[in-house]
């Protein structure tokens, strides 16, 4: 999130525009506070290498405050703004972190966390008073001058691990020993396959404090063009958004696709979206019929990739590709990708296994230095995630699930997104999650939990439908023999969905899934 150039060709032009209140702030006064910031941090002793942490909902202070680290080579975590403040204490605390920026909505979280976070000896609310160990961030920042730092150097995020399986890790990338106008290498490479250009305007309705969204408003602001940021996801005011803006690059996630189909119909057409140019979905699999409903109405703009916030790997394909091979995420574009079976061999095509990547770049985990190790195969040259899938024959890479959610009912190997993908589809269904769940003969059962669409009333009558529409399109296997309902299921603004919290209900205090 650099811009002194920018800023000084074009002070004027909108850096930042907040959706919901318009306030718009120029590239001139961006960089303008970016520079205080970091001369306030420099000022309170972090130097290179050392960690400081954001708090912060969608804000607009929130690219300042990591602006402010990419040009002092320090690393910063953004951190979940939805954690709870042990949570948040925890990020603090393993990070090492100096400095925390928060907000007066996440106040109550941060004074809680604060107090399990020690090394923390300054802490700035971006929109309030002083308060307690709470100092007013514009006054502080006020004090210093508005010119760069005089040791600039490019700095990078260390985000955490959303922690599914077990505590969250800081991911260490290497940061090159560069100006701050220079950027990293995967940065340059998103900015070439993403198409993103000077004067693009780029609009982002997902959290800031997520991987993919923070690379693409950063780079958006690298470029030099302009980032209009929803506070939160709302279907039609999305499309809303692209009408008013001239919105030509976005960034999605399925279940957004999901929400922007089901608008009604005088609805979806009531917008102009002619300004699009780069649509591009990732962070979970896409249902097959959604897709193919969101390449038909929105054109053959929609592009996916599969990647992690690790960086050790990216596939891609744009809608001419995915039509010729539906369901697919892509062909690798960066590191070497590899399908391994559990003896680290290559499974042939159609055959699934676990997804490793040789990664382009060194890959490290803050106080966690055996995680790559454990991630990694024998010989340490490739890395994984836990994901499972399969190429075919042209290496179009297709993810059938988690390894860690693979059900195995009566010695069959069961993916459940498949299931998953299928159900999201029924009118009545919002959101799924699909898992396996004890039952004494065959080890697993499928259990679907299902959020209703509004007005949906969760009936036996309706549990049963959505079963014999899975036996419609599914072999029985892979079809749920029960349905449990939930108002709102535990998914993540950024998509995932923590799936793990819903299936440790059902098996209790079990340390293992085999019945």
């Amino acid at each position: 999130m650099y811009a002194a150039g920018h800023a000084s060709e074009d002070p004027d032009r909108p850096c930042i525009v907040m959706a919901s209140t318009g306030e718009t702030i120029t590239y001139g006064e961006f960089d303008a506070r970016t520079n205080r910031l970091a001369h306030l941090l420099r000022a309170h002793g972090l130097r290179e290498g050392d960690h400081y942490s954001i708090l912060l909902e969608n804000h607009p202070r929130f690219f300042e405050a990591c602006g402010a680290g990419e040009r002092t080579g320090l690393r910063y975590t953004a951190i979940n703004s939805h954690l709870t403040a042990e949570e948040v204490a925890y990020i603090l605390d393993d990070s090492a972190a100096k400095v925390l920026i928060t907000s007066r909505q996440l106040r109550d979280v941060a004074l809680e966390a604060l107090a399990g976070a020690p090394a923390v000896t300054l802490a700035l609310v971006v929109d309030g008073d002083d308060d307690g160990p709470l100092r007013n961030y514009v006054e502080a920042t006020a004090a210093f001058p508005s010119t760069p730092v005089a040791d600039e150097k490019l700095g990078a995020p260390m985000l955490y691990s959303s922690g599914t399986t077990g505590r969250p890790k800081g991911i260490l990338r290497g940061i090159p020993d560069v100006a701050p106008d220079k950027s990293a290498a995967l940065a340059d490479f998103l900015i070439r396959i993403q198409r993103y250009r000077p004067g693009m305007i780029y609009l982002s309705p997902a959290p800031l404090y997520h991987s993919a969204p923070l690379g693409a408003t950063g780079n958006t602001i690298r470029v030099g063009g302009t980032v209009v940021v929803m506070e939160r996801f709302d279907p039609e005011q999305l499309l809303a958004l692209v009408e008013r803006h001239r919105i030509t690059h976005v960034q999605m996630v399925p279940t957004m696709f999901s929400r922007l189909l089901k608008l009604p119909d005088d609805v979806k057409r009531r917008y102009d979206l002619s300004s699009l140019e780069y649509v591009v979905h990732a962070a979970a699999p896409c249902p097959v019929p959604v897709k193919e409903q969101m390449i038909e109405w929105w054109g053959p703009i929609i592009h996916e990739y599969y990647a992690s916030t690790e960086g050790i790997g990216y596939t891609t394909c744009d809608a001419h590709e995915w039509l010729a091979h539906r369901g697919t995420v892509g062909r690798v574009a960066l590191g070497v990708l590899r399908i391994l079976d559990e003896d680290f061999q290559e499974c042939p095509p159609g055959v699934p296994g676990t997804i490793y990547f040789e990664p382009p770049g060194k890959l490290d985990y803050w106080n966690a230095p055996d995680k790559v190790r454990d991630n990694s195969t024998p010989d340490g040259s490739a890395v994984t995630v836990g994901d499972v899938g399969y190429v075919d024959d042209d290496g179009w890479l297709f993810l059938t699930d988690r390894k860690t959610f693979m059900i195995i009912s009566g010695g069959v190997n069961i993916y459940p997104q498949e299931t998953e993908n299928l159900l999201v589809t029924h009118p009545s269904v919002a959101d799924v999650a699909v898992f396996g769940v004890p039952n004494v003969d065959l080890g697993e059962e499928v259990k679907a939990v299902v959020q209703p669409m509004p007005g949906v009333e969760p009936t036996p009558e309706l549990a049963a439908e959505l079963i014999a529409f899975c036996q419609q399109h599914l072999s029985k296997q892979k079809c749920p023999r029960t349905v449990d309902f939930a108002e709102t299921l535990p998914r993540l603004p950024t998509g995932k969905l923590y799936k793990r919290l819903l299936r440790d209900r059902y098996w209790g205090d079990k340390q293992t899934r085999i019945v």
